[in-house]
């Protein structure tokens, strides 16, 4: 059992993280103001001492504690952590992400320190956008000092700003959307004190705001935070540390994506070269900005030129069969561009080679990276199948990092048996030759991914178009394109995609690319539940209807044996032996023009075509 500490835009994350595991889990905020909707969680509202903390946790087999509170809760942090040493559950800090601390802002180690840094200043008007809990330590201020506070307009924030005796005229009310430079203009104070929040604390707006006003901005540190706890910082991060500390909670684990670890690992390597130091771990920003943190498996030299790093590719529970293998990358320094080619020229195992559009980093394939000959994949011809994302995440990654203006990173990247393993993916078909693509839009793996498949059919597609081909022949796995290829032989590879379980997304893939021709060919079983309407006819999804199929004999005018016995078949290819000649002419006919009502619509544009494949691979109808 998991309890999160919120309150914040960090706990709500925690919330819809925890959600995806449908499994019970407690909520608990200080007070009940904050509006959240726990689908599987159970809602707490008062503040916990460490004692009552202790006793809920001991009650209710809490296992797990994540700390999704505000920055400045320091009290709370403080009893998590000592609940935390007692009962010996580990503790997950949902941390904030923070701008880097501007020299030109006043920082303060306290809100004593920030007085006396403002009394020394000269600050005589200030504006406090620190929160109405700040009015107590400000107080040696406020009571000498022209002093607005900004709160929530709520009845809490003004009952204690009262109780604090703070002049009500100097109440400023928060309006969301407002404007932070019409405060200012407003009021003009000399200064304004804020706490490091960070950006989801709209920190960056005020402080903006400041800059154009030409007013400092004091700001008041956040506190340290426990060293014990394991700091996250979005909600993939979230996922995976509460997989590893209570691995029961998530029935399916999520991964990294080759993109990722390869990121990973040459972030690695190039600090390995330039520090001399192993390393065992490395932080990358996936694309979405949040921050992760991954093991490094090996740490390996080449005298004093370069630094090989290895990460262990962890798919989780996507049957994905590059799980498990090594990302290897290998991270040359060149002082110039001008050096690279002597450099890469001796590197007699790299395949090809591509700069980056900066020149500052040369992307290589090494053993079991495949090469990209056709075109459509967004990737040069002739250069190494590293996709477009895994590129900029590397980029981003080594470039800050690259010790002078005219240094360049030549950046090999291997996976040792990626060749064998590239047999077993759609490369071959893609003109992806040698081995595996580095790939990823997102950094991460989730559990049996659909957007990943049908990402891999637009890839498909588009080499298809990429290449000239006119004609797209859709197909729901090997044994069906087997059939299909036989019989338009004449038609070249790339022009048979898989559309799995997933033909309405394929259809608008072809759709959007402008295919002129789109030939549909399905076996019997996905054809029962498209005449249906289901586009996506995955198994957990949509099962066979016995009742639909009795209706479809009924309005084609079968025998009333034949409408009888369908009630009593198992799977959707007894259907081939139990209707006659008579019936299946027509029956299947009627069951392919249900079919197309629904696919044709997708394709306004192009011409459609559906075949009905049997068991033998024989098209006995067309629509």
């Amino acid at each position: 059992m998991i309890l999160i500490l919120g309150g914040t835009t960090e706990g709500r994350v925690a919330v819809r993280v925890a959600d995806e595991a449908a499994a019970t889990y407690y909520y608990s905020t200080k007070g009940t103001l904050q509006s959240i909707e726990c689908a599987h969680g159970i809602r707490l509202t008062g503040a916990m001492n460490a004692e009552e903390m202790e006793c809920f946790c001991r009650d209710h087999a809490i296992k797990l504690l994540i700390d999704a509170a505000h920055p400045f809760a320091q009290v709370l942090h403080q009893t998590i952590e000592q609940v935390s040493k007692c009962l010996r559950i580990p503790v997950i800090r949902y941390e904030r992400r923070y701008p880097l601390r501007d020299e030109d802002l006043i920082w303060c180690d306290s809100y004593a320190d920030a007085i006396h840094q403002m009394e020394n200043k000269g600050i005589q008007r200030l504006l406090a956008l620190s929160g109405v809990n700040t009015l107590a330590p400000l107080r040696p201020y406020w009571r000498s000092h022209t002093t607005w506070l900004r709160i929530l307009e709520r009845e809490e924030s003004l009952s204690l700003a009262e109780k604090q005796g703070f002049p009500q005229e100097s109440l400023v009310f928060y309006r969301e959307g407002e404007d932070e430079l019409k405060l200012l203009e407003q009021l003009h104070p000399d200064a304004i004190l804020t706490k490091e929040s960070g950006f989801s604390g709209y920190f960056t707006d005020k402080v903006n705001a400041a800059r154009q006003f030409g007013i400092p901005v004091f700001v008041v540190k956040r506190p340290a935070l426990p060293e014990t706890f394991y700091r996250v910082y979005g909600e993939d991060g979230l996922r995976k540390q509460i997989e590893r500390l209570l691995p029961e909670f998530f029935p399916l684990k999520s991964g990294y994506t080759t993109g990722a670890c390869a990121t990973a690992a040459a972030k690695a390597a190039l600090l390995a070269l330039l520090s001399r130091k192993e390393q065992t771990e490395s932080q990358i920003t996936l694309p979405s900005g949040e921050q992760i943190t991954l093991p490094v498996a090996y740490t390996e030299w080449a005298g004093c030129s370069s630094a090989t790093c290895t990460v262990i590719k962890e798919s989780g529970d996507d049957p994905d069969v590059t799980n498990h293998s090594r990302i290897r990358v290998t991270v040359q320094l060149s002082p110039d561009a001008s050096g690279c080619a002597t450099v890469m020229a001796q590197e007699e195992h790299c395949q090809e080679t591509e700069s980056d559009d900066t020149g500052r980093v040369i992307f290589q394939a090494g053993e079991g990276v495949g090469t990209v000959t056709l075109p459509g994949l967004g990737l040069k011809v002739g250069g190494p199948a590293i996709n477009a994302t895994p590129r900029k995440m590397i980029r981003q990654e080594l470039i800050p990092l690259l010790p002078s203006p005219d240094s360049v990173a030549i950046v090999t990247v291997s996976v040792p048996g990626g060749e064998e393993l590239a047999k077993r993916t759609f490369n071959p078909k893609l003109g992806i030759i040698g081995g595996i693509s580095i790939i990823g839009t997102s950094g991460i793996v989730r559990p049996f991914s659909s957007d990943a498949f049908i990402a891999s059919i637009r890839k498909e597609a588009s080499v298809a178009k990429a290449i000239g081909c006119e004609t797209l022949v859709i197909n729901s796995g090997a044994k069906s394109e087997r059939y299909l290829r036989s019989l338009y032989a004449s038609l070249p590879p790339q022009s048979f995609v898989h559309y799995g379980n997933f033909i309405g997304e394929t259809l608008k893939i072809a759709a959007d690319l402008g295919f002129k021709q789109v030939i549909l060919g399905i076996m019997i079983g996905k054809a029962v539940k498209l005449a249906e309407g289901f586009l996506d006819t995955h198994s957990k999804k949509v099962v066979m209807n016995k009742g639909f199929l009795q209706d479809v004999a009924k309005e084609a005018k079968c025998e009333e044996a034949t409408v009888d016995a369908i009630n009593r078949i198992t799977l959707a290819r007894e259907l081939w032996e139990l209707l006659t000649e008579k019936d299946q002419n027509r029956f299947f006919p009627l069951l392919l023009q249900k079919c197309k009502s629904y696919c044709a619509p997708i394709l306004p544009d192009g011409e459609l075509t559906l075949l009905l494949i049997s068991e033998e691979g024989k098209v006995l109808y067309q629509s």
